[in-house]
Order: C-alpha cells, then structure tokens, then sequence
C-alpha cells in the first residue's frame, strides 16, 4: 500500500462489571492479572513514565506490538496511557487511551476513551472499537472468575 492517510476518531465504551473499583484498577495495574485477559506483558512499569511492551497475534496470523507509557495514574480511578500498534514492520495507529473507574450501585462503571489515529488504511475506527468491546467484554469474564 503507497496511499498515505491518517483518519482520525474517538469512541467511548461504557461497562459496568460486578467489582469493586480497587478490583477492576488491579485488573489493568498487576502484570499477572492483566496476563489473564490481554497479551502477556514482555515488559510491564506501571507507573507514570512506564512502559507497557508485549507481541502476539493469532498463529498463521501477523504478529502485533503493543507499546504503551503511561501518562497518568490515579489508582482505583484513572488510567492514562498513549500506545502505538503495530503490525509486523507497519505501525497501523497511534492513541490516547483513558480509564475511568466510577462506583456503581454493586459494582464499578469503567469508561473507556480512545483517541486514535488509524494510519494508511491498515486498521480504521470500527474494527478498532469492536477489538475493544470483546477485550472489555473478557476483562468482564476474568474478574468474574476472580470472584
């Protein structure tokens, strides 16, 4: 692909899961539990500055490089972090990523935004908030489990 573009979005995508806040913050902050519902950190400084590395993929499939710092950190509140995804050699986007954790009557509301910019025809909005609905949506299942 030789076409250059950058189209740009923000979605926003509401759950509320049957966890205290302080639950749902170490869901995002313990390396080991994160493990259990997103890809495996090669690298994991959760901290404001620090970084989150990790490289998967399906098997017959392209291999994807999560690369996230972290900008800012209120625990059981907020979570701030910009992150580039690429595929293989090709960066495909760059975002902002904000979680918000609300108490909710029996439960935690989390709000999750992304900013993003989708580059050169590689990955576009809509396939991006769907992939984040089913990881919020396993997110859900993992602390179901922890129950």
């Amino acid at each position: 692909m030789n076409e250059r573009s950058s189209v740009h979005d923000t979605f926003v995508i509401e759950r509320v899961y049957d966890a205290t806040a302080d639950k749902v913050y170490a869901a995002w902050s313990d390396p080991a539990a994160k493990a259990g519902w997103f890809q495996k950190a090669e690298q994991f400084e959760f901290r404001v500055g620090g970084r989150e590395y990790s490289r998967g993929g399906p098997p017959e499939g392209p291999v994807f490089t999560f690369d996230a710092v972290y900008q800012d950190i209120v625990p059981n509140e907020r979570i701030v972090y910009t992150y580039t995804l690429d595929m293989g050699e090709t960066r495909i986007s760059v975002s902002t990523t904000t979680i918000e954790l609300k108490p909710e009557e029996g439960g935690t509301r989390l709000i999750f935004t992304e900013q993003g910019i989708y580059l050169d025809g590689h990955d576009n909005p809509a396939q991006r908030e769907q992939g984040t609905k089913e990881m919020l949506d396993t997110l859900g299942e993992a602390l179901k489990k922890q129950a």
